[in-house]
């Protein structure tokens, strides 16, 4: 769809096919204006750059929006990339037109310290206005999907960055929005680029078992045609293949491989009305055996994107499984456009009642966004609000939660008010005290205890799900540290003030917070808390209010780091322990952080690891930490293999590690009772790339089932 070049005549014609009443005169103005804004411009590939905002105009026509939109479409990036202003837009186009391009356009004029703070925040920009206008958000979609389309012809580490942030990030929020074949499209596009030889590899397998099982689906397919007929049941019944990246995520999660999955095909049957669609299921019961627990009725209990649908697996013919959905054709309208399907707006984009639905998790979010001390705290906000897997839960009044699968009473009660959270001290689930990491099922009725004198826990970090919760607690347990470190740096330096016998008096004066100045610190407070804290040393502080030795006397003080502090630099702390942290090996090119620990020095980690989730809840406890690689040192990194359990597979794999040149320093394996084993490597690597390169050469080994550092 998105690779065509497109003219604007076949985005005209496309646009009056399902809107005879389209202001063609505007999309023609609008391509005039873009094509004579980015007339000197070309893609990287060369092509005029034009093509693009043509293409992304006809994305939205497939989706069937209104010329306003595909006319910002068309103007999408001229504010960003030439002379034109949004004041230049709103003379020319009007206020929505002017509005929506805006959205879009990056804050590029804004300097931020780092690309990903710079991300966040256009993302913080988007996500707001998309609260407004929700076509802010489609045009985005539409752009992005050319750009996956197009991303060939990037350089290698651009296409993955661009894909990772389309698997995290977009892919995600078009499911919220319940958009299904724009979310399939991003999630394997983006698995294209990011796992390429894996991907290829599935897409041959579901090829091969599409052909395999053609017969058989015409079988299944026609039994249930002839069974509509017979009972005078509207229905229109079709087969179909899950999509790769679906199919990689339930080999992942279920650990298994291809060949144990068994519904990579599916069935679709589409009725006219919701007491047909049951009348089928029964036709689909009377005529195979139904598969206990693999029932989920989403037409009782519709998902809040408004998801409705019921999926039934069964033992088919010749003992194979096969999975229906069964949906009327308003919920496969839905199901597929989510919403989008409601395209036809108000003035600037209106929602109706059934629209806000969709977007009420987002309208939460921006009401608690001020709560965010900056935008990457927002973003990972916004990714944990839009997880594909979650579980219904009651209040005891019988209101409905939906939350993430694997989510405790505390996250329930964290998604109540920030205060329930903070004093939940128990939780009865159908009236029945359950622990406080208990994970939710769905139908659980659940009561949240509270206490007006209780606070948070740091050990419920090490079992919340949501970023909700996560960052509530992080954030109470940051200003009862910052209280304690604020006391503690100020008895401190008191104690170091009196032993050169300076007054208390010096301790809020004027001096002493030129010395903080002097170290980088703007307030007292933030003094106080840096040697609350470890990161600096009451000596340090107070040094600066005596006077100065005579040169003779100074004694030269070297430090010699360890080996295994070769090539790191801690931004702004000299003489100070360090080492690398052994939950996550970190290596050079990994993103690293260091985590000040007072009496221990800093500890250098990679910053995904899961230990900083439970450690770091303060900013002031983390150094930026830079690590250049040093000729042909090498570094522990540890790989963790999961596999089917069969013979020679250890030694296979430990060839194939030698054979890319990476010594293997130690080696633990263990199988289980279901013909599994776990394979634990030490290796000593140069760098991530290495290490990258190296899982993707394992990933692809017949049988393996996962791969991870």
């Amino acid at each position: 769809m998105a690779n065509d070049v497109v003219t604007i005549d076949d985005l005209i014609k496309k646009v009056l096919s399902y809107n005879h009443d389209a202001d063609i005169d505007l999309l023609k103005k609008a391509y005039t204006f873009s094509s004579e804004a980015h007339m000197s411009q070309t893609r990287i590939e060369g092509s005029p750059y034009i093509e693009h905002p043509l293409a992304v105009a006809s994305i939205l026509a497939d989706m069937k929006m209104d010329t306003t939109t595909i006319a910002a479409g068309l103007l999408h990036d001229t504010v960003e990339d030439t002379i034109t202003t949004v004041k230049d837009i709103k003379g020319l186009f009007g206020n929505d037109i002017a509005f929506l391009v805006n959205a879009l356009t990056k804050l590029s004029k804004m300097e931020f310290m780092t690309k990903e703070e710079a991300q966040a925040e256009n993302f913080r920009k988007m996500l707001l206005a998309m609260a407004e206008d929700v076509r802010v958000i489609l045009i985005k979609f539409a752009d992005r999907l050319h750009n996956m389309n197009t991303l060939e012809h990037l350089p290698d580490s651009k296409r993955k960055r661009i894909a990772a942030e389309t698997l995290d990030i977009y892919a995600p929020i078009a499911n919220r929005l319940g958009i299904g074949w724009l979310k399939t499209e991003f999630e394997d596009l983006s698995f294209k680029f990011l796992l390429p030889e894996l991907y290829g590899e599935i897409v041959k397998k579901i090829a091969k078992r599409k052909e395999e099982q053609e017969g058989y689906l015409k079988e299944v397919v026609g039994e249930i045609e002839k069974r509509l007929k017979e009972e005078n049941i509207s229905g229109k019944v079709s087969s179909r293949v899950k999509h790769s990246y679906g199919i990689y995520q339930k080999m992942q999660k279920q650990r298994i491989t291809f060949e144990q999955i068994h519904d990579v095909l599916g069935i679709r049957i589409i009725t006219d009305t919701k007491a047909n669609c049951y009348a089928v299921m029964g036709i689909i019961h009377s005529l195979w055996t139904p598969v206990p627990g693999r029932f989920k009725d989403y037409i009782g209990v519709p998902k809040s994107k408004m998801y409705q649908s019921l999926h039934r697996t069964v033992i088919g013919p010749n003992g194979e499984r096969v999975e229906f959905k069964i949906r009327t054709e308003e919920m496969n309208r839905i199901a597929e456009d989510g919403i989008a399907s409601h395209w036809r707006y108000k003035e600037k984009g209106a929602f109706n009642e059934k629209d806000s639905r969709y977007i009420s998790w987002l309208r939460e979010l921006i009401q608690s966004q001020k709560e965010f001390s900056d935008a990457k705290d927002f973003l990972e906000e916004v990714k944990g609000a839009v997880v594909p897997d979650v579980v219904y839960v009651f209040t005891p009044k019988g209101d409905i939660k939906e939350l993430p699968v694997g989510s405790t009473p505390v996250d329930l009660a964290y998604s109540i008010h920030t205060q329930v959270g903070h004093r939940c001290v128990g939780a009865k689930v159908d009236g029945k005290i359950v622990p406080l990491k208990y994970q939710l099922r769905n139908g659980d009725t659940l009561e949240i205890i509270t206490s007006p004198t209780h606070g948070p826990s740091r050990d419920w970090l090490k079992f919340v799900v949501t970023q909700r919760a996560k960052s509530r607690i992080k954030q109470w347990i940051k200003t009862e540290e910052r209280k304690q470190s604020i006391e503690l740096g100020t008895k401190l330096i008191e104690e170091d003030l009196r032993r050169h016998s300076l007054g208390p008096s010096m301790l809020k004066s004027d001096k002493m917070l030129d010395i903080a100045k002097s170290l980088g610190i703007q307030s007292l407070e933030d003094l106080f808390v840096s040697v609350g804290y470890g990161k600096l040393s009451p000596h340090q502080v107070v040094n600066k209010l005596l006077p100065e030795k005579p040169v003779e006397e100074v004694v030269p003080k070297t430090v010699k780091p360890p080996a295994e502090q070769k090539g790191i630099s801690i931004k702004g702390i000299d003489d100070i322990l360090y080492h690398t942290a052994k939950c996550c090996f970190p290596i050079p090119g990994d993103n690293l952080v260091g985590f000040i620990t007072r009496g221990k020095g800093v500890t250098i980690h990679n910053r995904n690891c899961h230990n900083l989730e439970r450690l770091a809840v303060d900013d002031a406890r983390l150094v930026d930490v830079e690590w250049k690689q040093e000729g042909d040192t090498t570094y522990p990194a540890r790989l963790l293999v999961e596999t089917v359990d069969r013979p020679g597979i250890l030694a296979n794999l430990s060839a194939l590690i030698s054979s890319v040149n990476v010594n293997i320093r130690h080696i633990e394996a263990s199988s289980t009772p279901d013909k599994k084993a776990h394979i634990g490597f030490i290796l000593e690597v140069k760098d991530k790339k290495q290490i990258s390169t190296l899982i993707q050469k394992i990933a692809s080994v017949d049988g393996i089932l996962r791969v991870k550092r």
